[in-house]
């Protein structure tokens, strides 16, 4: 397996983030989503910030932290939503300089965003009610640093929710290797077990931990609809040849879920008081 570094992944969705705009979500929602019946991306991300809503308990009077924060849109519907304060991170400065454009004067006394790496939060001690993350950990290349970091920073009681890949098996194929850890980045050590007991390693009480691989198998069934709708169309044509990659990437990710060589979990944790 290639090493990547924090640069890499920086350097990567800096330069891919206006493809992924262009057919994913054009407000910056990116990341896998829990679906009911058949809907679309964006109405199953929103299900995922729900949940992680209601098992983080944030509230009006919540000081939060969402690591991996994207383009902010999420922080943004959040605090409409609820009136607590977020302060996102991300490791892509475009990404962050995108989310600070979404800062209404209304909301300048509720959101912050800040271009930092996870592994060095520039935070006092536990300075966070809660912590959300979605769809990032996994480029984190030293995870043991990013989880000590967060439990550091998160008040004793306060909840930390989050997804992220897992690693079920060692031995992986090829095309998973290169289509899926590969074009993603990053390895792991973690399996949908080993990861519970890291957690837990660092301090954290496990309160839930939930196995949604067929969600993130049917983000991209979804996705590669999507872009097969936009070539047949002709939308973005500059970006066809991209799109013709990430619908073979994605189709070998679908495969790569029925083989058990990738998944993608929910874990719900709290820091003790």
């Amino acid at each position: 397996m290639k090493k990547f570094s924090e640069r890499d992944t920086e350097k990567y969705y800096d330069e891919e983030d206006e493809v992924y705009l262009s057919f994913w979500d054009s407000s910056g929602i990116l990341h896998w989503g829990l679906f009911q019946d058949n809907e679309n991306i964006v109405s199953a991300s929103n299900n995922l910030t729900n949940y992680m809503i209601e098992k983080a308990k944030i509230s009006e009077s919540s000081n939060v932290l969402d690591v991996g924060c994207g383009d902010g849109e999420v922080d943004v519907q959040i605090v409409k939503k609820i009136g607590c304060k977020i302060t996102g991170v991300d490791l892509s400065g475009v990404r962050v300089e995108n989310a600070k454009k979404k800062i209404a004067p209304k909301l300048k006394s509720k959101l912050n965003f800040i271009h930092t790496s996870a592994t060095n939060l520039p935070f006092d001690d536990e300075t966070f009610s809660n912590v959300i993350s979605q769809s990032t950990i996994y480029h984190i290349h030293n995870k043991q640093k990013a989880l000590s970091e967060i439990f550091r920073v998160l008040q004793r009681g306060g909840m930390f929710v989050f997804d992220d890949l897992f690693k079920p098996k060692s031995n992986i194929s090829k095309d998973a290797q290169k289509f899926v850890y590969e074009r993603l980045l990053f390895d792991t050590p973690f399996s949908f077990k080993t990861y519970q007991d890291e957690l837990q390693k660092q301090g954290f009480e496990i309160v839930e931990a939930r196995d949604e691989t067929k969600n993130m198998k049917k983000t991209y069934q979804k996705l590669c609809q999507i872009l097969e709708e936009k070539i047949k169309n002709d939308e973005n044509p500059k970006f066809h040849e991209r799109y013709l990659y990430l619908i073979k990437a994605y189709k070998k990710t679908i495969e790569a879920t029925n083989k058990s060589e990738i998944g993608w979990a929910i874990f719900v944790c709290k820091k003790p008081k």
